[in-house]
């Protein structure tokens, strides 16, 4: 959309310095961007006198702009004036005519603006300092934005505060996002409480800012500015704990954060003190945490020999990282040798599937070269004898931007296809920064990620959390010495409960599946044994306890069979949810309780087809979006589609309604759908799904049984879950009691625009439909 009054700065800029040597028209689109703000900069440095024009705002701009003194009323230089009028208009903050007056518009104009930067309220007059100035020209918001998290906006607002008269920091956004300059401020800051020299903060985590570190161990019941910055750590590591919640910036070191820092040290597999020890501060503050720290993993290009593994084991190593094949034409010898995995495994070591053709630029990703890489994995993987489900690491070796992720994502489905195509023997894994593991998870569907934790300077680790798939993190790379003998290696840290690698090669079948579809048959025997009732009834009953035979569960869907449990239970079976295994196709742990809920929900109440919603429903995909929902209302995100994008059942973020979630559901939903048309029994509809290739094509299929095969049927259906009049009284005080429980005041369904509604009911109908475009084979 045209902005009338950008597109008047625009035109009197290239009107008014078309002819000056160095400057560079700026596109008269009526569009703020970066071209509009270089052209400014580089009007202003043409009336500072400078005689070489860049796009930089940088040192010299500063300081000859700071040696005139502050812009103020009576500014004899009109085009200056007029080039603050357009900043302030192209910043989105009235600038008043472009005329080189300083009216009272325009005083309004920049007062605003370094309020919103939360400039000290003395500092805020009728004049514009250097460094306003510099803020003024750059495309960094200072009002809060959409999707933003009002936390960071509180921190990033209280360091410009504190530090902006510093000669090594400058002003920087106040919108809500955590950013590489937000983290490099965020250590400005320690540094210049640490004491270090003015001049030499420079926001690099080194060993002066190391040793201070060292120094400021926090603890619940402490206060003050440096419990101010470590809670702004936190803060701008947004959702990385066990539970996905955020921290909050404060004063005072309180029980909620001592609580969020536990967690967080958790999810990071550091030690659990609740506390800002060094470990926490650094793993906070930089992407390879405390590099000596312990890790029982790691790896190398260099093969391991029998001493080496021996060494390896003895030094507490338990998993190396070794690559799978190497390109034609390398002479890095790096691949896995003959008899290498009998000396890794006779030593006690699992071994970890790498795979790199060469990764290290933009030009070596592309859908087709993920398909070739992929099938040539399988091909590999298999001739070395690793078994289902073992997960291989696709490497990508160089600092890719966000503007390099669309290829990237092309390359990790390609990927997903040819093993898909080879019957997904083995599941898809990303080594790369943080912002490339996020992404690639979000955009491909990989469920785990390898992070290239110790190439710090990557813009992909600076200002990205750690992603909540995190498998593996690569924190520090040395020589490792096995007695004479010194080669290369990282030490690489481990996610407990997550992929090891694997402890040997050509074992048939995947356990997990198989020891799982051993228990189904077990508790379907003893059914058909009890010899009253449906025996596929009785199995979901007995396999969705305990979590999902409750009373509320009860009420909706009837009693179970308290005595078919009991001779079950002295049959010597258990709970189906200590059974969960990697599902076959997308590699996250499935919880079969869960999945046997949803069965149990649609095996006893059926499915009532598009456009309508019963209770099947709701133990289903029905109650996890509402869930979501919930989790919608109580974010900072303005649009539910965004929402939808960022977070619905994507494996590197935490969600209420994780790609897990979605999988339980339809499977579940799958298996009733088969029992309730005559199938023989659970066993085989199970069966079918997760040995049979169902898992291939679920997403397709439930979309096609479940919504009519349309996004229409995919939204119409959902409406009439969250907000239709629906003809079962229960039904509708247990549906409107859960929003009332997850939703803020006026946040209901009901209470919000049909447009926003809309909106949501979208966002579920695109990620459905992203999973199934997955499933095609290109």
């Amino acid at each position: 959309m045209v902005d009338e009054m950008v597109l008047q700065a625009q035109k009197w800029v290239n009107a008014t310095y078309k002819s000056v040597a160095g400057y560079n028209a700026v596109t008269e689109d009526g569009k703020t961007g970066w071209s509009t703000m270089y052209s400014l900069t580089r009007a202003l440095q043409h009336e500072l006198g400078i005689t070489v024009l860049s796009n930089a705002f940088g040192p010299t701009t500063l300081s000859t702009l700071a040696a005139r003194g502050d812009i103020k009323v009576g500014e004899p230089n009109k085009n200056i004036v007029k080039i603050i009028q357009c900043g302030l208009w192209c910043k989105g903050y009235t600038g008043g005519a472009i005329d080189g007056e300083m009216s009272n518009a325009t005083l309004f104009g920049f007062k605003t603006m370094m309020e919103d930067i939360d400039l000290p309220p003395e500092k805020i007059g009728p004049f514009l300092p250097a460094k306003v100035f510099k803020a003024l020209l750059t495309m960094d918001a200072y009002k809060f934005q959409s999707g933003g998290l009002e936390q960071i906006r509180l921190m990033q607002r209280w360091l410009n505060r504190m530090y902006w008269e510093k000669s090594t920091f400058f002003i920087g956004p106040c919108d809500g996002f955590f950013s590489r300059d937000v983290q490099q401020a965020l250590m400005k800051g320690i540094q210049y409480e640490s004491g270090i020299p003015e001049g030499s903060a420079n926001g690099v985590f080194g060993p002066a800012t190391e040793a201070s570190l060292r120094n400021h161990v926090l603890a619940e019941g402490d206060s003050g500015t440096w419990v101010q910055l470590f809670s702004a750590a936190c803060v701008g590591n947004g959702p990385s704990n066990t539970s996905g919640d955020i921290a909050s910036f404060s004063y005072e070191f309180g029980p909620k954060l001592a609580s969020w820092v536990r967690k967080f040290q958790s999810f990071s597999a550091i030690g659990e003190t609740g506390k800002a020890d060094f470990d926490t501060w650094a793993q906070l503050l930089v992407s390879y945490g405390n590099p000596d720290r312990f890790a029982d993993c790691c790896d190398t290009r260099f093969t391991i020999t029998s001493s080496r593994a021996k060494a390896l084991y003895a030094a507490k190593f338990r998993a190396v990282g070794r690559y799978l094949d190497e390109p034609a034409g390398s002479t890095l010898n790096k691949e896995i040798q003959p008899g290498e995995l009998d000396a890794i495994f006779s030593a006690g070591l699992n071994v970890i599937p790498i795979w790199q053709y060469d990764a290290r630029k933009l030009a070596d990703f592309s859908y087709p070269n993920g398909f070739s890489h992929g099938r040539k994995a399988h091909e590999r993987a298999e001739g070395y004898g690793f078994n289902r489900s073992t997960v291989i690491y696709f490497a990508v070796d160089y600092d890719a931007t966000q503007a390099d992720m669309d290829k990237i994502v092309d390359y990790f489905i390609g990927v997903n296809d040819a093993l898909k195509s080879n019957g997904s023997k083995y599941i898809t894994g990303v080594y790369g920064s943080r912002n490339v593991c996020a992404s690639v998870s979000a955009g491909a569907y990989v469920p785990y990620a390898y992070v290239s934790g110790m190439s710090y300077g990557f813009s992909g680790n600076l200002g990205f959390p750690l992603p909540q798939n995190w498998t593996f993190n690569q924190i520090k790379e040395f020589d490792f010495s096995a007695g004479a003998d010194t080669f290369a290696l990282d030490r690489v840290a481990r996610r407990p409960g997550s992929d090891f690698g694997q402890s040997s090669v050509n074992q048939s079948g995947s356990a997990s599946v198989d020891e799982f579809m051993t228990y189904v048959q077990k508790v379907y025997d003893a059914a058909v044994a009890y010899g009253k009732g449906n025996a596929n009834e009785l199995s979901l009953q007995f396999m969705r306890w305990d979590k999902y035979t409750d009373s509320r569960w009860a009420a909706l869907f009837g009693d179970v069979d308290s005595a078919f449990f009991q001779f079950a239970r002295d049959r010597g079976l258990g709970r189906s949810r200590d059974l969960a295994y990697l599902d076959p196709s997308m590699g996250g742990t499935i919880n079969p309780d869960h999945l046997i809920a949803s069965a149990a929900g649609y095996f006893l109440k059926g499915n009532v087809g598009v456009g309508n919603a019963n209770r099947a429903d709701l133990a289903s995909w029905g109650g996890d979006l509402l869930t979501f929902y919930g989790e919608w209302s109580r974010s900072d995100n303005a649009s539910p589609l965004d929402f939808c994008q960022k977070t619905l059942a994507r494996p590197d973020v935490a969600s209420t309604f994780s790609l897990e979630d979605l999988i339980e559901d339809i499977d579940g939903f799958t298996v009733a759908t088969a029992l309730k048309a005559g199938s023989t029994n659970i066993v085989t509809e199970l069966r079918k799904i997760l040995l049979g290739g169902g898992h291939m094509t679920r997403f397709s299929d439930f979309k096609a049984t479940r919504f009519g095969n349309t996004t229409d049927g995919v939204k119409k259906t959902a409406k009439a879950f969250l907000e239709d009049q629906i003809d079962d009284t229960l039904l509708s005080k247990t549906r409107t009691l859960l929003i009332q429980r997850n939703c803020p005041l006026l946040k209901e369904p009901w209470n919000e625009p049909d447009s926003i509604m809309d909106e949501f009911y979208r966002g579920f109908a695109e990620v459905l439909q992203r999973l199934i475009d997955q499933e095609v084979t290109r």
